[in-house]
Formats: C-alpha cells, structure tokens, sequence
C-alpha cells in the first residue's frame, strides 16, 4: 500500500473505522512518523481525555526458578545453595504490609514458569509447604495477601491450563501473560526463546485464550527488539486483537522495549531506538483504536516521557514505591512525584487505578470472582479508578493535599492543559447554554488543571449570582420517629421488624416532645423545624397534619420544614387522597416548605438496587412539581457515592433543572455525600466508601454549572465535609452552609464524626476564615428579624431530648396508588 493510501486509512480510524487486518500489515512500511504519532494521540485523547494511569503496586517474586532459559532474561536463576526457591508466607506478607503502608493497592506475584518441572529443590520445597505446584501455592499466598493486607492480586505467573486460571480467579482480580511475539524463528537455535518451551506463541496464545472463556481480564504485550521484524510485531499485535474482539478480557497492551542485560547472551545485541519503539507504540494504538489501554514501561525509557506519551500511551503501567523491578532490576522506577511531574508536563494528570483497569472494576460482576467484589469496590471511586485518600465524608480525617491544593492555593495562576472539550462546556455553563448529559459526565470527570478550571468556573458564577455572601439558617432537625417500613440499602437511621438491627433505640416520639423541641428552638434563635422521620406502619397522612398543627399552635411564626416526598406520597396513600388535595391540607395545617430528599438518585436503575421499595424517579418529580403547584417551595438534594456512577449524577441533575425550568420552585440544590460507616449495603459489601473528596468537591462545582441560572443556591452539608471541606466547597461555587440543626442525627446514625449542632458563632468563624460575608437566613432566603439573631448567638445549651419507646406494632394495608 502506498504512503497515499495509508493516509486515507489513518484518517479513517480517526473516524472510527477498525483497521482490516491488511491495512494493519500496510502500516509495517509507513515511514512519515509525525503523522502516524499524531493519529494515535489524538485516538487516545478522544477516550481517555488527559488522564494517564499507573498502578501502585509492590513486586513479589514469588520464586526467581524457571523451567526456560530466554537469552534475555536475569530473572530467571538456578538454585543457590543454602537458599530457599520459594518466598516464605513471612517474607511475603513482609512484602504486601510494607506496600499497604506506602499507600500501594496492587500486589503484583512474578515468578518462573512451571519451576517444579526442571528443579527437584523446587518440587520438595513445594511439597514441605503443603504443595504440589507453583501455581497451588501462588493461590494460596494471593488469597493471604488480599485477606491480610487489603492489596489485589495480580497474578503474572506464565503458561497456564484452563483448571489453573479458574484456581487464581477466585484470589486474584487480574492476571496476565506477555505474548512477546508470534514469530516461531525466536524459538529455533540461535533466536531469544531457543530452550524455552513456555515461549512457544501458540501455547502462550492459549493461555490467554482460555482466559478470555473464562472472563479473566488479562494484561498482554510484546517485547521489541530481540530479533522479531516490525511485520511480526503487527502479526503480534493483530493476533491478540483477534482474541480481544472475540472475548473482551484484553485490558491492556504493554509495549516493552528490550533492555541488554550483562550475564545474559544477548548482552551485546542492538536496543530498539527511540524512534522503533515510538513507532511500536503508535501502530499499538492504531490497530486497537482509542479505547484500549496501551502502555510502555517509564524505567524502561527514562527521561522520554514526552515522546511516549506523544505516541499514543495512556498507562505507566506498575510503579512501586516500596519493591525494585525484579525483571529489569538494573532500571530504578521513577519516583511518583517525579513521574507525576514529567506527566503535567505532556499536559496530562497522572491518576492512579487499579490492578484491574476502570472498564472492568465497572463491570465487576462479569469479571470477578464474588469475593473479590467487595475489596474491589471498596478501593474504587466512582469511574472505577483507585481511591488514594483515607478521607470520606463524615469522618474527621485530613482532607487530600492535592486536590485541597488545586482549590486553594491555585487562585490567580494561570491556568495551563486544560482540556478543550472542558473549556467548551464551561463556556456553554457560564452563558447559561443548555449542556447535554455527557457533557456533564465530563464535568465530572475532571481532573488536574480540568478540576481547578471547573471550580474556578463554579466560583465564578457564585460570585455572579451571590456575591460574597454565605448565608445558612438556625433551625432545629427533630427526627420524629426511626421506626421505618421501608428497607433502603443505605440507611442507618431507620428501625423496624425488617432492619437491620443497626445501633441506636426504636422511637416514636409523642406530640408533646415534638413541640417541646420547637419551642426550645425558637428560644435559641431557630426561625425553622426541620422534621422528618422513618415511614412508621402506623402512621397516616393524618399523623403529619396533627404535627404541622401542633407547633402552629404553639409557634404560630416557626416556620416548619416537612416531610420527604416519600412521606408525603404515603400520606396521601393512607388518606386516599390525591397528591394535590393532601398538600393543600399539609399547607393548611402549617406547613411552609418541603425538603427534596428520599431523592437518592433520580434514576430508576439505581434505585432498583439502592432503594427497591422506595417511591421511583416519576413519582418524586410529581410530588416536587405538585408541591409547587399548590404553593410549597421545596428543596432538591442528591445522595451521592455508594453505587452509582457519574452518568448517574449527570440524568439527575438535569431532571432536577428540567423541574425548576417548568416550575421555579426549588430554593436550593444540596449534594449529600454518602456516608458509609454504619450503612447497611457497606457492611455487605455492596457499596464504595462514599464519594472521594474530588468527587464531594465536583458534585458542588459541576450543580452549579449545570442549573444556573435556574438554581441560585448550592448548600454544602458541614455533618458530612467537616469545617475544612466546608472552606474548600465554598471556593468551588457553593455559597450556603445549610442549618446548625441542633439535632442531627441521620448522619451521626450512620457514622458520622461532626456532632450535632454547628452554632452561629462557629458558622460566621468558618465563613471570616475565607474572606467572606455570614448572613442569618430564613429558609426562604430572606435575612431574619434582629431580634431573631440575637437570640441565636450564646444561646442556652440543649436539655436533654427525651426519646419515647416505640411500641409493637403492626403495619396496616394501605392503598398502592395515589389518585
């Protein structure tokens, strides 16, 4: 094919045509590299934007004895004498402990292929330790590693049956095998594989065949420059494609160019040049297209960062910070910082993921083992990438230096590398131009300079929309009952024959300690009640109207802040009345505004799991909207980082704008970070540790972008962010800090470490520490009467609140539709 007609084909991968297996031979004579960089990169960037992955890992050798003898390989040694083949249950839990305390999630067991076969010293200290094959007491030392230390296996052990990749499923979440190359001259006299059985491409083609059958995701590759021609590459390289198109399981190509070792035979042979590996790389991506990940090793070609990543790369591949490269010992891997560094300089972030790349921890009941699920998702973020922080909402932990950095200490500098496509939605967000879901999704994936400039952005509009003011309200939270029929996965509040049986006393408080509370609030300075509850089996929409009723009486000026969508769905149910008519008494009897949560996610796909018998999307947009209609303004919310992921936030988000577009009646947006501690569906291990301290910041940052100018408000949860994560939201368009509550106790139930009540003194200290502006507001958004601030300010401490037992009780029928 001639360099004309190559063109024409690269062009059209760009369009999104997969090379024909001709067309990839064509590439073996393409001698213009620039063009041929340039298509690869811009493949790449069109899936994984800015981002370039690695994994921190530490390196097991589980034993250096090998039944080959690649010319190539320092690895590979015979036995010594006087020591052992195998690492020791001890050195290797040494190992793993040492990386979990360097932050490492990956465990990477290297070893020999098949010692026993060629090693007596290796089949008799195999049998001591209770083993028959290498492969036995691989799986035997990931299981102890994973259960140990927390870290995921990688399992890198050669040439394997079908029955020994079924075993290092169940204790391993990835595995994999280079296939080097398909050319057979390599293993005939003379060539880098002669004496090496395992070398064989059609038996190493099998493994990962048979991985693929059984749904392992696997890592492959080739190694360049030990005497395969650039034709045999691209062979390499199509019959692996060829296996990935059939199964899916290829998560990654590693690209590795062959390093002369001393002591070897080929101590002497010719290195692949820069611009051979170059090339390798970008054929690599051409022929895989953008999706797949393509990696080359950073110790393997120090001080080229740039021109790797400018060939098409996305990964660094493993990079310990504890443990040398076994393989290549002679090359030091580059330090993180340092690799983070030479990174931004390409204009990319590096981020760290998982032995396991995204797509798979994603889809991880298709790819895992049902053991491993529950550690792999607890050591995900929401796109599948590694969680790298302690921190999580509710706990007192330190936030991460990083991303706080980016927020506060990046004000004024000029942003650089941020992403096209980014500053496209933020300019559509800033001139209030409709963004489309998956723009939204890229808001939220922001990382880097991507993430300062979407904050920036949010903080931008802040400023537009409220100045410097941060406004927040003295209310009081009264919880009037935990008894709840409901079985929502994520809550640790509610009690009942069903629950969980989590901490904390079943209560039904009676009329007379509700009003109590009010009235103790309003002499505090509380302009607002904030009151809901577990749906009681017993209660009936009658139950809510006698509550609105009896602080009216007592506190005819309280405003009262009431009822969940949920509850107020039930009420009607209960009274057979319509969502309409039922609001209408709600609102006669007293009550001023709705809260908008039992929200979660408004998308029925996560509901089906995360709330099964809780009201679906529709029906909370109809209570909302039907709210509005009679006259009740409401607030909106989102509950974010258990299960769900950011396509997720994004269909939420813009329901909830697409409701204020038709109505007007939402005050305020409030993002509710998940917190995990006491939540029943973490404790079975089906959920993440609530969002990442990126994710908590971006959800604030990304709701203001999305709803202005419809929104106007975007409070920040201090029970959830604490008092620095409260200072950083604040930068990152968020201008309201929600109520003191006096009593809080749904957060506190499931774990949370901020107490109870944060009093005005201590909310205007948080807002001066920042430069800004306190203002005491009504829960309409109106500054209160003097005299009503006054009274907040020293305000007498609480009496103790009295809890009233719950009796038995049995839930009656009720009707299952509202009219």
């Amino acid at each position: 094919m001639t360099q004309k007609a190559t063109a024409r084909v690269l062009d059209a991968v760009l369009q999104g045509q997969v090379l024909s297996d001709a067309e990839a031979r064509s590439l073996v004579d393409w001698t213009n590299l620039p063009p041929l960089l340039s298509t690869a990169t811009q493949l790449r960037d069109q899936v994984h934007q800015n981002r370039i992955s690695y994994s921190r890992k530490v390196f097991i050798p589980l034993t250096q004895l090998c039944r080959d003898v690649c010319h190539y390989c320092t690895f590979a040694q015979p036995p010594r004498p006087g020591q052992k083949a195998y690492l020791t249950r001890d050195e290797i839990l040494a190992i793993a402990r040492a990386g979990t305390e360097a932050g490492c999630h990956e465990a990477l067991f290297t070893l020999g292929d098949k010692p026993e076969r060629r090693y007596k010293v290796a089949a008799r200290e195999l049998a001591e330790l209770g083993h028959e094959t290498t492969i036995s007491y691989l799986a035997e030392m990931a299981e102890l590693v994973l259960k140990e230390t927390g870290l995921l296996p990688h399992a890198n052990p050669g040439v394997l049956t079908a029955e020994e990749i079924a075993l290092l499923r169940r204790v391993s979440v990835s595995q994999g095998i280079m296939l080097e190359s398909v050319s057979a001259r390599l293993g005939e006299r003379g060539g880098a594989h002669y004496g090496s059985p395992d070398k064989r491409p059609e038996v190493r083609l099998e493994t990962i065949r048979l991985a693929g059958e059984l749904k392992v995701p696997f890592t492959s590759g080739i190694l360049i420059g030990i005497g395969e021609t650039r034709l045999e590459r691209i062979e390499s390289l199509l019959a692996l494609r060829a296996l990935h198109q059939q199964y899916g399981h290829i998560q990654e190509i590693i690209v590795q160019n062959f390093r002369a070792k001393p002591g070897t035979k080929m101590a002497n042979a010719q290195e692949p040049d820069l611009d051979d590996l170059l090339w390798t790389l970008a054929v690599a991506r051409v022929i895989f297209g953008g999706t797949m990940n393509i990696q080359a090793p950073p110790n393997l070609s120090p001080g080229v960062y740039q021109q790797l990543v400018s060939a098409g790369l996305n990964d660094w591949g493993g990079v310990s910070p504890v443990t040398p490269d076994h393989v290549n010992p002679e090359a030091r891997w580059p330090h993180l910082q340092e690799l983070a560094e030479r990174t931004a300089e390409t204009g990319k972030v590096v981020v760290e993921r998982l032995a396991v790349y995204p797509s798979y921890v994603l889809a991880a009941s298709q790819w895992q083992d049902q053991q491993l699920l529950t550690p792999l998702l607890q050591s995900s973020d929401s796109e599948g990438y590694a969680r790298t922080s302690d921190w999580s909402p509710g706990a007192q932990a330190e936030l991460p230096a990083e991303e706080l950095e980016l927020i506060t200490q990046t004000q004024g500098k000029v942003l650089e590398h941020v992403s096209a496509d980014v500053q496209m939605i933020i300019g559509k967000a800033l001139a209030a131009e409709p963004v489309r879901e998956a723009e939204v999704v890229r808001l939220f994936q922001a990382r880097g300079a991507d993430f300062v400039a979407v904050c920036r952005a949010a903080d931008t509009l802040r400023q537009r929309v409220n100045g410097d003011v941060v406004s927040y309200a003295v209310n009081r939270n009264i919880n009037y009952t935990n008894i709840c029929y409901f079985k929502c996965q994520f809550c640790a509040f509610s009690k009942g024959k069903l629950s969980e049986n989590l901490r904390g006393t079943p209560y039904d408080l009676g009329l007379d300690e509700v009003v109590r509370r009010a009235q103790e609030a309003w002499a505090r300075g509380a302009t607002e009640v904030c009151m809901q509850g577990g749906i009681h089996p017993e209660y009936t929409g009658e139950t809510y109207l006698n509550i609105c009723r009896a602080i009216k009486a007592a506190l005819p000026e309280m405003h009262i802040h009431a009822f969940s969508p949920l509850e107020v769905w039930q009420g009607a149910q209960t009274l057979g009345l319509s969502l309409h008519d039922f609001l209408v008494q709600l609102k006669e009897a007293g009550l001023s505004t709705l809260p908008g949560t039992a929200a979660e996610i408004l998308d029925d796909e996560v509901r089906a799991t995360l709330c099964p018998d809780k009201i679906k999307t529709d029906q909370w947009l109809e209570v909302i909207e039907e709210a509005h209609k009679v006259g009740l303004r409401t607030t909106s919310t989102v509950m974010y980082g258990h299960i769900e992921q950011p396509v997720h936030w994004a269909r939420h988000l813009l329901r909830v704008k697409g409701l204020q577009e038709r109505t007007g009646g939402i005050t305020e947006f409030v993002p509710l970070p998940f917190v995990h501690m006491e939540a029943p569906m973490y404790w079975k291990g089906r959920a993440r540790k609530g969002p990442t301290f990126r994710e908590a910041v971006l959800m604030h940052a990304v709701a203001r972008l999305v709803l202005y100018p419809h929104i106007t408000n975007i409070q920040v949860s201090w029970v959830k962010m604490g008092r620095k994560g409260i200072q950083a939201v604040l930068q990152a368009g968020a201008n309201d800090l929600g109520g003191t509550l006096m009593n809080e106790s749904i957060t506190r139930a499931a774990g949370g470490e901020m107490g109870q009540e944060l009093p005005p003194e201590q909310m205007e200290e948080i807002i001066y520490e920042i430069g800004r502006i306190p203002l005491q507001r009504t829960t309409l958004y109106r500054p209160v009467p003097e005299e009503r601030r006054l009274a907040s300010f020293a305000a007498p401490e609480l009496q103790p609140i009295v809890l009233t037992p719950a009796k038995r009780y049995t839930r009656p029928q009720v009707q299952t539709t509202v009219h």
